[in-house]
């Protein structure tokens, strides 16, 4: 099992904010959540530039931090659904803040920054 050499520094609360939805998608899985996108299918659909792995690992990630809990309806087909947690909940405005400054802003970014992160 792999350990870090450099121990990270959990008294910053910038490192533990990162370190819970700092994945590339993770804003986007947060957001897709908060939009009534449930189910992993519904958001690889919606999330189509990133992998379905990419996803599903991410959404794992959320889970295990306690931002999103995973329901699983029993049946044929077995389906599941991700809803958000109080903690979840508590990040929705940190994410839509992101959202309303990129959506402001995005004409003041130079074309080559946009077209490399696209």
């Amino acid at each position: 099992m792999y350990e870090r050499k450099i121990p990270e520094d959990l008294e910053c609360g910038i490192t533990v904010a990162m370190k819970v939805f700092g994945g590339k998608w993770k804003p986007c899985i947060i957001d897709a959540i908060h939009r009534g996108f449930h189910r992993p299918s519904e958001m690889h659909r919606e999330i189509g530039v990133a992998t379905p792995r990419v996803i599903d690992m991410q959404l794992r990630e959320l889970e295990k931090h306690g931002v999103v809990f995973k329901k699983i309806y029993h049946g044929l087909p077995l389906r599941v659904e991700y809803y958000f947690t109080p903690l979840g909940d508590s990040v929705v405005p940190i994410i839509l803040q992101l959202d309303a400054w990129g959506s402001k802003n995005r004409g003041l970014l130079k074309p080559k920054f946009l077209a490399a992160i696209s």
